[in-house]
């Protein structure tokens, strides 16, 4: 995940102006991925029944088509701009815990049946009876964004304008500024799900990004800032406030990390600014929460559910049901609606997040959160947006409270263990704490704690709970896809600061 800075949108869930309906996203996902083809429902069910002439617990087919395109600027010059269209099928068959799966990107007839009979190799012959698949039924969805394709709602030109803004803006914000790069993308995503049981769900998703990266050098000292943001829109949504925005937060940042000294070592106080330090949350204690982690017990909430895993007051959300948001569904890539799912409440630990196979095999029902990177990937359990509810204090009260700490308000990479839950963190913006005052910015800090002990550390939560600004990706065994991350203002007692002092 890349560092931005974080924006305040409200948690809604209802529907976006003007969004689509389950059957007219239905209506653009076969006249995209299968009209030109050839293909209609009946190849469907003929491919599904060719898998279950095996025996196997679960199949589906997942069709995409995704354009995506792609500008950069540096120094005043457009360095790259890319266009792309990829489309394709894959097809899976379950069987217990094994999966089979074959994919291609020439989307026939010939193409889905031959990789329906690869695939059913997984189970045991069922016969040569005439295998029936069940009528489709149309899935339960969402509708929390527009269908519309982001790409053409900005001409090239304009795009390109965009872009210079952003410079003209950077380098008169400071003189110190010595380069700006920034980019944007767009995408228009559209799928379709057919499933063993009769089901098709589709979805068409748009996003766009726009970052914004500022170098700021002083006296032979060159210290980075970035910012940005995106959602499920067009790009009308990178207005000039909205660009303003992102180059006073991205400039601000280089010009305080001008300014810091080496960060202090040793166990303290860390308070944790609200919004993208929830990536610290999303890593350390999300990815812990998902489902495959514990059926197979190598998560350190395995086998926790019920128990008190978190001080009080800690409630842990992962919510795909919030309207434009880059990490928002309206169905998954399984066909399951989106939901609103509550993983930690008060401190006790509730549910794990889980795929169609997972959630089958530990016996509770799929909780919209099966996703994929594309029709080449199986799905597995991932979070969407993942966040910490607020609590009753101010930001000004918490950062009060230190007597001697770090206050860290954005990061950079991290990594952590599932199976131990330990994490190591960079702060890319941080300052340090003496006796409730913010004496200056540091530099080199990093955090190192153990997920489940960190949450049952938090002592103070503060009242200003902030998603982040929408840029946020998330890697998992090879496959990236789009997430939100967030929380309030934390106070957590006992972590190990690694520093450079």
């Amino acid at each position: 995940m890349l560092a931005p800075r974080r924006l305040s949108p409200s948690l809604s869930s209802k529907a976006a102006p003007q969004a689509q309906s389950t059957a007219e996203r239905l209506d653009v996902a076969k006249s995209l991925l299968l009209a030109p083809f050839g293909l209609n429902e009946s190849h469907i069910a003929k491919a599904l029944a060719d898998i279950k002439a095996h025996k196997v617990d679960d199949a589906d087919l997942y069709f995409q088509y995704t354009r995506s395109e792609g500008w950069s600027l540096e120094e005043g010059i457009v360095k790259t701009g890319s266009f792309s269209i990829d489309q394709g099928v894959g097809v899976r068959a379950v069987s217990g815990e094994k999966t089979a799966f074959a994919y291609s990107d020439d989307i026939s007839e010939a193409s889905l049946l031959d990789a329906a009979r690869t695939v059913r190799t997984i189970g045991a012959s069922a016969g040569h009876g005439r295998i029936k698949v069940p009528a489709h039924r149309i899935a339960k969805s969402r509708s929390l964004y527009r269908g519309m394709d982001p790409i053409a709602t900005l001409d090239s030109t304009a795009k390109v304008a965009l872009l210079g803004k952003v410079e003209t803006l950077a380098r008169a914000k400071d003189l110190r500024v010595a380069q700006v790069m920034a980019g944007l993308a767009g995408e228009y995503d559209v799928v379709m799900v057919a499933r063993a049981d009769g089901t098709l769900a589709a979805d068409v998703r748009p996003l766009v990004r726009l970052s914004v990266t500022v170098i700021a050098e002083h006296n032979g000292r060159r210290e980075m800032g970035s910012a940005g943001g995106g959602g499920r829109f067009g790009l009308a949504y990178f207005d000039d406030a909205r660009i303003s925005q992102y180059v006073d937060e991205a400039v601000a940042a280089a010009l305080t990390n001008l300014e810091s000294r080496p960060a202090p070592a040793g166990e303290m106080t860390v308070v944790l600014g609200p919004g993208w330090p929830g990536i610290l949350l999303h890593e350390a204690i999300g990815h812990g929460l998902e489902g495959d982690f514990n059926r197979k017990g190598s998560s350190a909430f395995s086998g926790r559910i019920g128990q008190r895993v978190a001080a009080k007051g800690v409630t842990v959300l992962d919510d795909g049901t919030i309207a434009d948001r880059r990490g928002s569904l309206n169905v998954d890539d399984e066909g399951n609606a989106s939901q609103r799912n509550v993983l930690i409440e008060d401190g006790i630990l509730k549910g794990y997040i889980q795929d169609s196979l997972n959630a089958r095999l530990m016996g509770v029902k799929p909780t919209g959160n099966g996703r994929r990177e594309s029709y080449a990937h199986i799905p597995m359990p991932r979070m969407t947006n993942t966040y910490m509810l607020g609590g009753d204090k101010t930001a000004d009260e918490i950062v009060a409270s230190i007597k001697k700490g770090l206050y860290a308000t954005n990061f950079g990479g991290g990594q952590v263990d599932i199976t131990s839950g330990k994490f190591v963190f960079s702060a890319s913006e941080a300052y340090w704490v003496e006796n409730g005052k913010i004496l200056y910015p540091v530099k080199g800090a990093t955090i190192v704690g153990n997920g489940p002990e960190s949450l049952k550390k938090v002592t103070m939560i503060g009242n200003d709970m902030a998603l982040d600004s929408g840029v946020g990706t998330c890697g998992k065994e090879g496959q990236s896809v789009p997430v939100g991350v967030g929380q309030p203002t934390l106070r957590i007692d006992g972590l190990t600061v690694g520093g450079t002092a």
